[in-house]
């Protein structure tokens, strides 16, 4: 699929890992709507990408939401062929913590944000892309999910997220199959540590402890590294049902 030809929904798309996709792909030439709880960023957003780009407030875990925002969006801009799932939330916290086991409603809100609303939205994009004209290959899409190495090598305290990013890495073959007769691809990116706003306002010596751990480059992650994986995930047909690493190598320690 070429670039400029790209026409995405890209959740959590007003700031971080989202936010960087976005603006790479209007770069070159691509039209996007962007899924996000956030207004007055999202506002912020569109101003800074300019007339390619639509705002949508959405909450993924919200059925009917999804449902109807994946068609306004399909109708402004003019059609819908790449959906990019980086809507995500941390729900950091230890199983048994210092004064309570953790309480149910946290592990199920992150689950409900993070896996279900990605099934969520894939599923909607995954059915309006069906009806699109195939292009090379009979080509009709694109879903890209956003994972995490934790959900590989989850530390004390991220047992609600590594189960809701193994939950997305779970699910990326299914669906890769599922929609092959279809003609829409579905890949998953894993990211390492990246500076994203999460890590905004972190210790100094926290921050370098992080960077450390990285084997090579010895640095987080930049979010226009992640960007440049979804294009070329968007660009190499052959790529599908997979989830890559984009960690430089790091291998997360219990804690």
């Amino acid at each position: 699929m070429e670039l400029n030809q790209v026409k995405a929904v890209i959740t959590g798309g007003v700031s971080g890992l989202g936010f960087a996709v976005a603006q790479h792909l209007v770069a070159q030439g691509a039209v996007v709507a962007l899924f996000d709880v956030n207004d007055d960023k999202g506002a912020e957003a569109v101003a800074k990408l300019g007339s390619n780009a639509h705002f949508f407030r959405t909450d993924v875990s919200n059925e009917d939401m999804v449902v109807a925002n994946l068609k306004a969006a399909q109708q402004a801009i003019g059609g819908l062929n790449v959906a990019v799932n980086c809507a995500g939330i941390l729900g950091a916290g230890r199983v048994l913590g210092k004064d309570a086991p953790m309480p149910l409603k946290t592990f199920a809100n992150t689950v409900m944000v993070n896996l279900v609303g990605s099934f969520n939205v894939a599923k909607g994009a995954a059915d309006l892309m069906q009806h699109n004209t195939p292009g090379a290959d009979g080509e009709r899409g694109v879903i890209v999910n956003t994972a995490s190495i934790a959900a590989f090598e989850g530390q004390i305290g991220q047992a609600a997220y590594s189960a809701s990013k193994g939950g997305v890495v779970g699910m990326t073959l299914p669906m890769a199959r599922e929609f092959s007769r279809f003609g829409v691809r579905v890949m998953t990116v894993a990211p390492g540590v990246f500076h994203t706003p999460m890590v905004d306002g972190m210790p100094e010596n926290v921050y370098q402890s992080l960077c450390a751990q990285v084997p090579y480059p010895p640095r987080l992650g930049k979010p226009e590294e992640f960007a440049a994986t979804v294009a070329f995930i968007l660009q190499n047909r052959y790529l599908n049902g997979e989830t890559i690493r984009v960690d430089g190598a790091v291998r997360l320690q219990p804690k």
